[in-house]
């Protein structure tokens, strides 16, 4: 193993080797060799009790599970119905695709670590910190996009539809993941190119990263996206609350329905909570992992909780397709439509999910002809629109 953090970062999973070797009781190694034919070359295996490795096991197969389900589920619905075809939407799609490659990929080559040894070479040693990077990422990079678009939806929506095109979120989403891999390759550079340098012997799977190399990853995927991302949800949070307020007044005053005056009420509420629950998992998620590579940095803290602030930043994965979605009642009814095998039916892909949101643009497109103003019906476009997004939060 390599001898600490002297005048160099690591990364967090060089230390969920040695972390491995200490979950045993006493913190002691095993007698048996990762690989036996190289005799004292080879890397010990760590010692586990049965219950503590079924323990350990049982609870990160589960978490991976259902990482890989949940957000195949979204991508398969997001996939499959045309009417949720939009530029929000593609975003969320592109989200769940990262979190999912990290349910699929991640997680299992972590939970294989756990056994004190990595026996699947070096190649795809150097592939899995790859594939770590670009997926964490391009997760971060797809959650800064969300916030831009909500930001858009809410603050200006006059002119959201004209600035924010379906077009113009593809190309935002393949730059996401084109920087996220220059990112991830230009970080791994050193270690792309030979990924043994840093193995003391045969059976771990190291990296190390210079001070400029742990300074940026720390910049590009924690730093500024949180400010990025808090700034524009506080503004979203201040507008939304601001707008449904003087929906609900305008409502009001023109004498409609208590019922109606209720719905904006949980409407605002809904918004609000849904974009407090958001912030709130990054955080708390992302927080653990970036402030532990900065506490090792100056070995203010050893490998104890290494595993740990790893797999809370893989949880998030987890925790997204949960957010965006289960609080959505639309993703309910179309896992209806999954579990019925209704999807298989002959032109499902076109049935309406959202049946709420196209009365509202076919309120918006009736407006843009005058209709409703030749039937002295008084409604702001800012306010339909501000529904709609309220509707989709």
């Amino acid at each position: 193993m390599t001898n600490g953090f002297t005048q160099k970062a690591v990364s967090t999973q060089q230390l969920l080797l040695s972390l491995s070797l200490s979950l045993n009781m006493g913190g002691q190694l095993g007698d048996e060799l990762c690989y036996p034919q190289y005799h004292n070359a080879s890397c010990r295996k760590a010692m586990h009790s049965q219950s503590e490795d079924m323990i350990l096991h049982s609870l990160l197969s589960c978490i991976t599970l259902f990482t890989v389900v949940l957000n195949l589920v979204f991508v398969l619905i997001f996939s499959h119905f045309r009417q949720l075809h939009t530029s929000t939407n593609l975003l969320l799609l592109s989200l769940a695709v990262a979190d999912f490659l990290v349910g699929l990929l991640q997680m299992p080559a972590e939970i294989h670590v756990l056994g004190g040894c990595w026996m699947l070479g070096d190649f795809i040693c150097a592939v899995n910190y790859f594939l770590g990077y670009l997926t964490v990422s391009v997760s971060v990079g797809n959650m800064v996009l969300i916030s831009i678009d909500r930001y858009m939806a809410i603050c200006d929506p006059m002119f959201y539809s004209t600035k924010v095109t379906l077009r113009r979120v593809q190309y935002c989403v393949c730059l996401c993941w084109i920087f996220s891999g220059v990112h991830s390759a230009w970080i791994l550079r050193i270690f792309l190119k030979q990924p043994d340098m840093y193995n003391a012997c045969y059976g771990e799977c190291v990296v190390v990263l210079s001070y400029v190399e742990t300074s940026a990853d720390l910049f590009f995927t924690f730093l500024g996206p949180i400010v990025v991302i808090t700034i524009l949800y506080l503004l979203v949070f201040v507008v939304a609350v601001s707008q449904a307020r003087a929906m609900r007044s305008h409502i009001a005053t023109v004498t409609l329905q208590r019922s109606e005056t209720v719905k904006a009420k949980k409407s605002e509420l809904k918004a609000a909570r849904t974009l407090g629950v958001v912030i709130a998992a990054f955080i708390l998620c992302n927080s653990p992992y970036y402030c532990f590579i900065v506490a090792a940095e100056y070995n203010l803290i050893g490998a104890s909780t290494a595993y740990i602030e790893l797999w809370l930043l893989y949880f998030n994965s987890c925790l997204n397709p949960v957010i965006y979605v289960f609080f959505y009642p639309w993703f309910r009814k179309a896992i209806k439509h999954i579990v019925t095998l209704q999807i298989l039916q002959p032109g499902s892909n076109e049935g309406e999910i959202i049946p709420i949101l196209s009365s509202i643009n076919s309120i918006h497109t009736a407006q843009s002809w005058g209709w409703l103003m030749s039937m002295h019906i008084s409604v702001d476009i800012s306010e339909v629109k501000q529904m709609e997004v309220l509707i989709m939060t």
